[in-house]
């Protein structure tokens, strides 16, 4: 009798720590934290871009791990190129900052990172599923997708982007940022 009025206790308690787990607003932020929310917020402000798309490239290409750098060269947090980087620095007028800032420093890398994906905004008209895919692919290869037809900028359409790699990076970037804007009410 004894050991099951403790089962029952237990039992109670299980499900009362489920119902509060569950009924708590904030549970699934456990699963997906964003880090650097401060600089991240500070550049979208800046830069005029969505902090929950800056924050799911972050995810999707580091999983919020400085120190980065890809088979192919990219570097830090958001994973830039060195001559995009470079590029990307001069346009922008930032202070000059080294290959090694960028990989290392999540600041300098958010920033300019942010910067760039506000450029392609601009380029691609706000139209955030081709901008995530430029920022895989580059600019010139999701411009000709566009032109020649194979591909039409389209979320619904994200099947029919021709190069696999981006097509994965597009459905993961927008996974993300879809769990990140339900589970956060705001940035």
């Amino acid at each position: 009798m004894r050991w099951l009025r403790k089962k029952r206790v237990l039992l109670m308690l299980f499900v009362g720590f489920t119902a509060i787990l569950f009924l708590s607003t904030n549970w699934m932020s456990l699963f997906y934290p964003i880090h650097y929310k401060n600089e991240i917020r500070k550049h979208s402000i800046t830069y005029e871009m969505d902090p929950f798309l800056v924050a799911a490239i972050i995810r999707v290409e580091t999983n919020f791990k400085t120190g980065r750098e890809s088979r192919k060269g990219a570097l830090g947090l958001m994973q830039l190129m060195p001559d995009t980087a470079k590029w990307a620095l001069e346009k922008a007028k930032l202070p000059d900052v080294s290959l090694d800032e960028l990989k290392e420093e999540p600041s300098a890398n958010i920033e300019l990172g942010t910067w760039y994906l506000s450029s392609l905004s601009r380029q691609f008209e706000g139209n955030r599923t081709a901008v995530i895919a430029a920022y895989n692919a580059g600019p010139g290869k999701v411009q000709r997708w566009l032109d020649n037809g194979d591909w039409d900028g389209t979320e619904g359409s994200v099947k029919d982007i021709p190069f696999g790699e981006t097509r994965h990076y597009v459905q993961r970037v927008i996974y993300y940022y879809n769990q990140y804007t339900e589970i956060y009410s705001e940035f």
